[in-house]
């Protein structure tokens, strides 16, 4: 006799034979769901549709629209692109950075706009196969063999430092690949897509994002942005330091102290040459604007770049956007009821935009000081410009064209701020500059806001959404952008936020994404602090910084 058991699905009891798969179970809802069906959710535990459903309790099915079953669909669709790539053209591909809502993607033989036109046709023709997608649990030793025999050095070197006796891979076809991620079932789900071609080693794959309803943007390239990855890309190589593999051979080897103080070196030179070219343009600029996502290391970046403008000979004079708060009567609110600091809406626009420019024209200003207790700002601070003096206004909005639109853009200078990791896992498996960030958050959020990691992670997605429309929007709007990645970090702040990941009780809503940043975190050998100089801007967020 087949046992059953009971789920609840949609608000309604379901009795289900045990072992069936949550692939069966889904066929029976995928009328209502607007793209397919790529993940379960039971219990707070993901769940890929190939496998059994075993437990009682409250299932939920998630398509491309959610976070998480975003993920697996862009997990999919790589392996979908690597795929089609290596059967048409015999090459392989690199992974490397997000850029506009797509993902850049390196070739290692040349290609153009017709080679590109051809995978597109040919992946097309692989999702209308609806080819499965295995999953094997194996020894890790055989799947070092396996990638040996198809030369990729960079899975071999991350399998060295996984200390699990065997490893999850996935079989597409007559290919086998290792995914930091869940996957979908079949190639037939990840049905949109596009391909543009960049550059004869690269091209970007589109595909549509939880803040794109659903649907693929159309491809406007950010050469800036593009440009600091790059930059980025070639110091890593210069360094011999590419993926999480090439990183732990430097911990190992015991030389890690030396990356720490090369980077540091590095980073700090950015910053005194964006001062060195603020001052040589003293005469015309008057305003700083800096704007950069949660995390990016803004106290810091400002507070070193006003010392090297001191250093110059310039007066610099730090404003917070954030005082310039509407009253709280007046604060709009969020779709949960909250008071929304995100918009640009929240902002008194008007007495910003007007108290800049009496600044600029020599008039002594009373400042505002957000009283985030009373919600309202009390004015107390005057302030007047001496010749030599500049404005540096720091806050989400900065690179927005509405503020200071009546100032002359030849008076201002926009930096765009964040921490745009370059480092792999591996050559198909990226690490996300939005994870970094909330790495970061998280430590910083305990160490000096005495929050809860759940709490961290709660408050994300809403983080995230007001990136989305305020920051990302304007980028390209920067006269510079300043990458605060350092290529050594995630090692430093394995040892701080593992124990608060592992803190995360399995009933939470938030333990399958502390489980995802531990696997994460794993591939990476833990890096001491002791070498990381006081005025690092990961010090912002570990501690011990020079800068109160």
């Amino acid at each position: 006799m087949i046992e059953s058991i009971t789920v609840k699905i949609l608000g309604e009891d379901r009795e289900v034979s045990k072992n069936t798969t949550f692939l069966e179970l889904s066929k029976m809802y995928k009328d209502q769901y607007k793209f397919p069906i790529l993940l379960a959710k039971q219990n707070n535990n993901y769940k890929e549709l190939r496998d059994k459903v075993c437990d009682t309790g409250e299932i939920t099915f998630l398509d491309l629209t959610d976070s998480e079953g975003n993920r697996v669909y862009l997990n999919g669709l790589v392996y979908l692109t690597i795929f089609a790539f290596k059967t048409l053209f015999k090459g392989d591909l690199k992974v490397r950075h997000s850029i506009d809502k797509g993902l850049y993607i390196e070739t290692n033989i040349p290609i153009d706009e017709e080679k590109i036109s051809l995978l597109k046709k040919k992946m097309y023709e692989i999702v209308n196969m609806n080819i499965p997608i295995n999953k094997l649990n194996v020894d890790k030793l055989d799947a070092i063999k396996y990638f040996e025999s198809v030369g990729d050095s960079s899975k071999i070197g991350l399998m060295k430092y996984n200390t699990n006796t065997h490893v999850t891979l996935y079989k597409l076809g007559n290919m086998y690949n290792f995914f930091f991620s869940n996957m979908p079932i079949s190639t037939g789900v990840i049905n949109k897509f596009d391909l543009k071609y960049l550059k004869p080693d690269g091209f970007v794959l589109l595909f549509p994002t939880i803040y794109s309803n659903g649907e693929i943007k159309e491809y406007v390239h950010q050469e800036k942005m593009f440009g600091v990855f790059s930059e980025y890309h070639d110091w890593a190589k210069l360094m011999h330091i590419d993926n999480a593999y090439s990183l732990n051979e430097v911990v190992s080897s015991g030389n890690i102290g030396n990356i720490i103080r090369m980077d540091e070196t590095l980073q700090s030179s950015k910053l005194l040459d964006i001062a060195k070219n603020i001052y040589a343009n003293k005469d015309n600029i008057k305003i700083i604007l800096i704007a950069g996502p949660s995390s990016s290391g803004k106290t810091t970046a400002c507070n070193k770049l006003a010392m090297y403008l001191k250093s110059l000979g310039l007066t610099p004079h730090p404003i917070s956007m954030d005082d310039y708060f509407k009253e709280r009567n007046d604060t709009p609110k969020d779709e949960d009821g909250t008071y929304y600091y995100e918009g640009i809406e929240s902002l008194d626009i008007e007495l910003f935009n007007d108290q800049m420019v009496r600044l600029l024209n020599g008039e002594e200003v009373v400042m505002p000081v957000y009283n985030f207790l009373l919600g309202q700002k009390e004015f107390r601070k005057k302030l007047q410009l001496k010749n030599d003096d500049i404005l540096m206004v720091e806050g989400i909005h900065g690179l927005n064209p509405i503020i200071l639109s009546n100032v002359p853009r030849n008076k201002k200078y926009k930096i765009y701020l964040s921490p745009l990791t370059g480092l792999n896992l591996d050559n198909h498996n990226r690490l996300s500059t939005t994870d970094n960030r909330l790495l970061r958050r998280i430590v910083r959020d305990s160490k000096t806001r005495g929050e809860d990691v759940v709490e961290t992670l709660a408050a994300w997605p809403k983080v995230r959404r007001g990136e989305e429309e305020n920051i990302f929007t304007y980028q390209d709007e920067a006269d510079c952008t300043f990458n605060s990645a350092l290529i050594y970090e995630l090692g430093v702040l394995k040892t701080y936020v593992e124990p608060l990941l592992y803190a995360v009780d399995n009933n939470s809503p938030y333990y399958n994404e502390a489980k995802r940043l531990i696997n994460m975190l794993k591939m990476f050998l833990p890096i001491p602090s002791e070498d990381i100089p006081q005025d690092s801007l990961l010090r912002e967020f570990i501690g011990g910084s020079c800068f109160k």
